[in-house]
């Protein structure tokens, strides 16, 4: 399959999803279920551009915070205990109660903590979207190749370079593919936060357009997720492949040597 092709078959497969909802809609005359033609007209009058500073600017601004907490907390945790396992084995107890606790959950606590303010907001994000990314770290620090650990030895490497030449290069493509799995417990963590006591937001506008039975704007901010979504997710996958091109040929090189 070419590069064209593997292009062209999701913008091919999402015009023709596009279209059946455009004309199996068309005739709607169900109350939660508008024709797609007034969805985009309210997406149109919402979101091109009159509530992107009031609400999808702030979403953004805590969605982004959020998952930068989680990889910076996921990546250092995951190097220290990929390479610690008896550090692991101590506090994997803690790690499994942590990670099985619905983030939904954390929800009350971070209220009384923070407060109703972004804070909150972005605390619930990262602590809720961090473990795809820990997980990852640590399975990308533990697989890293033996050889090379001992061959940057034999050169004097110190533990500070071989983790920063060697452990971290080969753990990079799992780091990423984390990340990835991480983006949308984000996003849904961004919206569900802005359900509750909140004055902006993506989620904010979609709860006051639901209790005010407006179900077109309801839909266009559903909408809006979806691009949203739509387009990090891209935007990560192609980051994937890159990673991917240059740190795996660059390993397979160093092994033929």
């Amino acid at each position: 399959m070419t590069a064209v092709v593997r292009l062209l078959l999701p913008v091919v497969g999402l015009a023709a999803a596009v279209t059946a909802w455009w004309f199996l809609s068309a005739g709607s005359t169900s109350f939660y279920f508008p024709p797609l033609a007034d969805i985009a007209e309210a997406f149109a009058d919402n979101w091109l551009f009159e509530r992107v500073g009031s609400d999808l600017a702030p979403s953004l601004g805590r969605f982004g915070l959020g998952l930068l907490g989680a990889v910076v907390l996921g990546v250092v945790a995951g190097v220290l205990l990929g390479r610690a396992p008896r550090l692991q084995n101590a506090f994997q107890p803690q790690l499994e109660f942590l990670r099985s606790t619905p983030p939904v959950l954390l929800l009350p606590p971070s209220l009384l903590l923070f407060g109703t303010g972004s804070g909150m907001k972005v605390f619930v994000i990262a602590l809720g979207s961090v473990w795809p990314i820990l997980l990852a770290t640590i399975t990308g620090v533990r697989a890293s190749d033996s050889i090379a650990l001992d061959m940057g030895r034999v050169f004097g490497l110190g533990r500070t370079a071989l983790l920063r030449h060697v452990v971290l290069p080969n753990a990079l493509p799992s780091v990423v593919a984390g990340i990835r799995s991480a983006l949308p417990i984000a996003m849904v963590l961004m919206v569900v936060t802005e359900l509750v006591a909140s004055t902006d937001g993506v989620g904010y506008f979609i709860l006051q357009a639901q209790q005010s039975y407006d179900i077109t704007d309801m839909w266009s901010g559903v909408l809006l997720l979806g691009f949203v979504g739509m387009a990090l997710s891209l935007a990560l996958a192609w980051i994937e492949r890159r990673v991917q091109a240059v740190v795996v040929p660059t390993s397979q090189g160093g092994q033929k040597k």
